[in-house]
């Protein structure tokens, strides 16, 4: 699968659980990222990548998506972190 088709998936996926009842904290995660400076953009691409390694873990382990363990990444965010894409656009 392409890369960044993948990525896009996982975009989508963020959306749908920040309007999600079971998955309210991704929302909460967002709004701390962006009150803590973060633009929502950058915030969404942060939480898509921790979805994606979750993803990714569930594929090779081969066992069910790991939610504590999502948690824990979204939680481990920083407002202030950039991704290395964005640290050479600079």
């Amino acid at each position: 699968m392409d890369p960044e088709a993948f990525f896009q998936d996982l975009l989508n996926a963020v959306e749908q659980q920040l309007t999600a009842p079971q998955t309210r904290y991704v929302a909460k995660t967002l709004e701390r990222l962006t009150a803590g400076g973060m633009d929502e953009k950058g915030a969404k691409e942060r939480i898509a990548a921790c979805l994606g390694e979750e993803t990714d873990a569930m594929y090779r382990r081969k066992r069910g998506f790991d939610e504590k363990s999502y948690r824990e990444k979204l939680d481990a965010i920083r407002a202030d972190e950039k991704f290395e894409e964005d640290e050479e656009e600079e």
